[in-house]
């Protein structure tokens, strides 16, 4: 029985200095993807030239948007049936990610497709240990990789500390894959609709929920997993949460866990302000700090290089301050997301 047929696809936008890191692996794969199919959003620095030179290295084809017949997603899903590996290049100005990928997709002629992203560094086994169960088991519709910190900075190993559940931590059933490191069936992709055009961000987590409602089998992945460097400092990271919550506000993605948050900080200030009668109530608001972020705390007091004492409080102290950074982007950029679905809801009316 021959092998199914592999499209790896990915988007990318500016994306001139990550792409090397990127593409270089991609030609060492034990198992290489049968084809390649990138959707470039707009850049404007060197991106595109250096896509193009790779689609020549690889003595691939590169082929216009504009040469495709037109679906909903963007291009035909028929198109291309049966011809060699290529690498196509869809130049697709103003798209989002979520376009991006559906254009990609539907470009795209395998019946298995990988999805990564720009900024991620492949391990040479990522793609065969990625798409293995969908080629033995016939039950499986998705499979969900890992991805792994690579932290450059102090930084940025305790922002990997305070954001990034690790393995052991991944409870198999309410996983949801990033798109960093996902495959799925073809048929699984259309029946979820693809993924949401209407979102700017959080586009992976919605099309993961619709896969789980229309019934895909999904399975972890761990040993699929890609390497990636969290945000470099502080405010490029408050910026990705308060986008991502923004997100969650326009998909209507966990309004239980955003309440839950706003009540804890209000009833956090209430301690601090009591606290200035009675000490005891900052103990017990440091003590509820200290137990919300347990799990990143102990991934810093479990990790393997030796710390001095004042290091190490340093570290402790600036993971409660990362977390709080955090859930400050998360309050701000919620409201303005479910404001923005209100809005839409009602220029549909």
């Amino acid at each position: 029985m021959p092998r199914p047929r592999v499209s790896l696809i990915f988007t990318v936008r500016n994306e001139e200095e990550a792409l090397p890191a990127l593409l270089t692996p991609l030609e060492k794969q034990i198992r290489p993807p049968d084809e390649i199919v990138i959707a470039d959003g707009g850049s404007s620095d060197g991106t595109v030239p250096l896509l193009r030179a790779f689609a020549a290295d690889q003595q691939r084809s590169v082929i216009p948007a504009q040469s495709l017949p037109r679906t909903r997603y963007g291009v035909s899903t028929r198109y291309g049936a049966g011809i060699q590996p290529r690498v196509v290049l869809l130049e697709l100005p103003e798209a989002n990610i979520a376009e991006g990928r559906n254009a990609a997709i539907g470009a795209a002629t395998g019946d298995i497709i990988a999805v990564t992203d720009a900024g991620v560094s492949l391990p040479r086994y990522w793609l065969a240990e990625l798409v293995r169960p969908l080629e033995d088991r016939p039950e499986v519709d998705m499979v969900s990789g890992y991805s792994r910190p690579d932290p450059h900075t102090r930084f940025e190993e305790l922002l990997a500390a305070a954001t990034l559940p690790l393995v052991s931590e991944v409870r198999e059933a309410s996983y949801l894959a990033s798109s960093r490191s996902v495959a799925f069936r073809r048929e699984l992709w259309e029946k979820a609709g693809g993924y949401p055009e209407w979102l700017d961000y959080c586009e992976d987590v919605v099309f993961d929920l619709e896969c789980k409602k229309v019934g895909a089998r999904v399975v972890f992945q761990p040993a699929a997993s890609v390497r990636f460097r969290p945000r470099p400092h502080l405010w490029a990271f408050f910026l990705q949460y308060y986008r991502y919550a923004r997100g969650d506000g326009k998909a209507n993605l966990w309004p239980e866990r955003h309440v839950l948050r706003y009540t804890a900080y209000t009833l956090g200030t209430v301690l601090l302000w009591r606290g200035k009668q009675n000490p005891l109530w900052w103990v017990m608001l440091s003590l509820a700090a200290v137990a919300a972020s347990r799990k990143p705390l102990l991934r810093v007091l479990t990790e393997p290089a030796p710390r001095d004492k004042k290091s190490l409080i340093a570290s402790l102290s600036s993971i409660l301050f990362i977390r709080v950074v955090g859930d400050i982007a998360k309050m701000l950029g919620y409201p303005v997301g479910v404001w923005w679905r209100l809005c839409r809801r009602q220029r549909n009316q």
